[in-house]
């Protein structure tokens, strides 16, 4: 798995590459953990994971609950799932969840 960060001022911008699995979900946890403060508004583009996995989904509920104590009105954005990961939002709940567009 790749993570690649772009901050532009209080946004940030989180690419995943590859697999986000048990092996690879504490990585971008630590990642996240270490990005977050200050930040008021993230983008996670999921156009380039290949699969997402439980630990990976915790990761992302993980990420929306840090993001909506300290965010605004719309403080976590997922862009760009492919149809294989939007049937794992939406068979999970995580469609509900998530701002996914």
């Amino acid at each position: 798995m790749n993570i690649i960060k772009t901050a532009n001022g209080d946004q940030l911008t989180i690419a995943i590459e590859g697999r986000l699995d048990t092996t690879t979900a504490p990585q971008l946890e630590s990642e996240l953990k270490a990005s977050l403060d200050g930040v008021k508004s993230l983008i996670i583009d999921l156009g380039q994971l290949d699969y997402i996995s439980s630990a990976g989904l915790r990761v992302l509920l993980f990420a929306q609950k840090t993001m909506n104590k300290q965010g605004s009105d719309n403080p976590m954005v997922v862009k760009n799932s492919n149809a294989a990961i939007m049937e794992i939002f939406e068979v999970t709940g995580f469609s509900d969840i998530l701002t996914i567009e």
